[in-house]
């Protein structure tokens, strides 16, 4: 729908106003307005015709308004402006690129009071201003005005930005240049447009309540998965990609194997022996989120959080002692009383703990594709695409061991024709990405990673995503004649390969605007409405407890807790051993950047001075 209503702010001699409101419909209203008084205009005989113009037209204008201050200008049944405009705005005389600065950081927090939920800031600077990839040539950082760091104290994010066009506005003349009646050099500027940001908040671990037995337990998320547990991607009625690419995969896999769909329900590591997974347990526990239980004898159904039955969706509970005795104790009556009398359980690491439970089931068909898919949970290191929290799809199945060969080949054939279709779907809309799936045959002569070497990302190099496995195992106590094959997809790289999203914890927001860009039926390449988020960088160096063994992935775990996904980059800079104690010292660079909020610097230091209390209490270091 068109704007309604539009602010117009820092008007020269209001030519743009008198060309724009000639240019819209009726019930479209336009204040216009300007910092001077009438007098400061009355030699000025194009500002005396263009407000003559206004007038005839019905527009309302006014004098002596401070766009810094628009809260004081407007009662509060005069605001709501579905849009806001300030062309080429500057202090005036020879400001330099830190006053300049400031007016613009006091215009957008200005803005926040004045401002339509879903209305838009339009802003036009001069080229090489805005200090923002779009430029060009791009000033550096420290010589531009910096504009999408300085809507971010008012809560703004950049959505677009596009060449700034006066012909598309005749009888514009942009006058003020230096507060001369002098035009600015608008050839190359930019007009950008801000809108609203979701308020970056510190979000709190929601709590949950589980059901073990005939026992009610109650436990918090972790600090670094905050927002990140129950969010139901993948059920129905939900359109969001992470949904989406799994019912395309899965039908194309359909078209070449009978399918068998499996609800994620396992709440616990299944009985019996794991030998197929027990060296991927040792290495993957080591990386798990362990969480607390505490009995909750409360009536209420659930807390924050969700139902019992959510909680199994994504839970695998198991504690250390039943880990134990998968890895090699007999007593099965003992490690029952032990999994209900532990309080420490942790979120399941992968769908490849149920692939006992579902081939040693009674409904288990050899010939057909099992299908499972689930939200998993791992820490990880900070990288680019790497992420503690994703959407997994296992594929199993079973045949005769004398087939092997053949049902390998065929599996990896249609799984390969699957992913190159869902791969080329951009393509066909007439996008240049691309991307070419390859099967990397492991050390253990056995295995494969499937391997996607892509360009989507907007690099010229292309880069090699590992976006699943192939594993083939011979072990099963039921089915001893079968062989097995488990395909495991990250769904959330595969969404992210496919619709050309650089950055996965766009998959996770909250903001409704993301799942606009998904047409039901339709695949088109991703436009972000966040752009160009600035960067912050900080370093840290501490002192290491000579006593412990510095824990590297722990600290990048409370890094990705304490900034709420922010930290993008952890560098490690250097190692220092004083020359007289031999104690050591490390020290790190940290860069902050959002994908979808307003970051402030005064929000980021925040976070790092909490980042340092927090890494002293947890790894027992000594920041410097």
């Amino acid at each position: 729908m068109a704007p309604r209503r539009l602010l117009l702010v820092g008007e020269g001699n209001f030519s743009f106003a008198a060309a724009l409101s000639e240019s819209l419909d009726a019930s479209t209203r336009v204040t216009a307005t300007c910092l001077q008084r009438p007098a400061d205009l009355a030699r000025d005989p194009v500002a005396g015709e263009n407000l003559q113009r206004l007038r005839e037209r019905g527009t309302e204008v006014r004098f002596g308004v401070d766009c810094t201050r628009l809260a004081h200008a407007f009662e509060l049944h005069h605001r709501e402006f579905d849009r806001i405009y300030f062309n080429f705005p500057h202090c005036g005389r020879k400001a330099g690129v830190a006053q300049n600065r400031e007016l613009l950081a006091k215009f957008f927090q200005s803005c926040k009071d004045v401002l339509a939920e879903e209305g838009e800031v339009h802003v036009a600077l001069c080229r090489g201003q805005g200090g923002t990839p779009a430029d060009k040539p791009m000033r550096e950082w420290h010589n531009s005005w910096q504009v999408v760091a300085m809507a971010a104290l008012g809560g703004f994010i950049l959505s677009d930005v596009h060449p700034f066009s006066c012909e598309a506005v005749p009888g514009y003349k942009c006058t003020g240049y230096r507060s001369q009646d002098k035009s600015f050099h608008v050839e190359g500027a930019l007009n950008h447009i801000f809108t609203r940001s979701l308020p970056f908040e510190g979000s709190q671990p929601r709590i949950f309540r589980i059901k073990l037995g005939d026992q009610w337990f109650s436990f918090a998320e972790p600090d670094a998965l905050v927002g990140k547990l129950n969010r139901g991607f993948l059920e129905a009625p939900s359109c969001h990609p992470i949904r989406t690419i799994n019912e395309k995969l899965i039908a194309e896999l359909g078209k070449a194997f009978p399918l068998k769909r499996l609800k994620c329900s396992f709440p616990f590591l299944p009985e019996g022996s794991t030998s197929v997974l027990t060296s991927w347990n040792c290495d993957s526990l080591s990386a798990a989120f362990w969480i607390s239980l505490c009995e909750d004898n409360s009536n209420s159904e659930s807390l924050t959080g969700g139902t019992t039955q959510d909680m199994e969706d994504f839970l695998v509970l198991f504690s250390e002692f039943s880990l134990l005795r998968d890895l090699g104790r007999d007593s099965k009556e003992e490690a029952h009383e032990e999994i209900y009398g532990q309080t420490k359980v942790c979120l399941r690491p992968s769908l490849l703990v149920h692939v006992q439970a579902v081939i040693q089931g009674p409904d288990f068909l050899p010939g057909s594709l099992h299908v499972l898919s689930g939200p998993v949970f791992r820490k990880c290191h900070i990288l680019p695409f790497t992420m503690p929290a994703f959407h997994e799809t296992l594929f199993i199945l079973g045949f005769n061991k004398n087939l092997k060969d053949g049902y390998l080949q065929s599996l990896l054939d249609h799984l390969k024709g699957a992913l190159d279709s869902l791969l080329i779907q951009t393509l066909l809309e007439g996008s240049k990405l691309s991307s070419s799936v390859e099967f990397v045959f492991q050390p253990n002569g056995k295995d494969y990673i499937i391997n996607v070497k892509s360009h989507n990302f907007g690099s010229d190099c292309a880069k090699d995503l590992i976006i699943g496995s192939v594993t083939t195992s011979v072990t099963s106590i039921i089915h001893k004649d079968q062989c097995f094959m488990f395909v495991s997809m990250n769904l959330d790289l595969l969404a992210m390969l496919v619709w050309g999203i650089s950055d996965w914890r766009m998959l996770w927001t909250f903001d409704h605007r993301f799942l606009k860009n998904f047409v039901p039926g339709k695949i088109e390449p991703f436009k972000s409405y966040s752009l160009y988020p600035p960067c912050y960088v900080h370093d840290i160096s501490f002192w290491l407890d000579e006593k412990k063994e510095f824990d590297e992935l722990e600290f990048h775990t409370v890094a990705r807790a304490v900034s709420q996904d922010t930290v993008i980059s952890i560098q490690f800079l250097s190692r220092f051993q004083h020359p007289k104690t031999q104690q050591v010292s490390l020290c790190y660079r940290l860069t902050y950047q959002t994908c979808d909020k307003a970051l402030t610097p005064q929000q980021v230091a925040s976070m790092q001075s909490r980042f340092r209390k927090e890494i002293q209490q947890r790894l027992h270091v000594i920041p410097r």
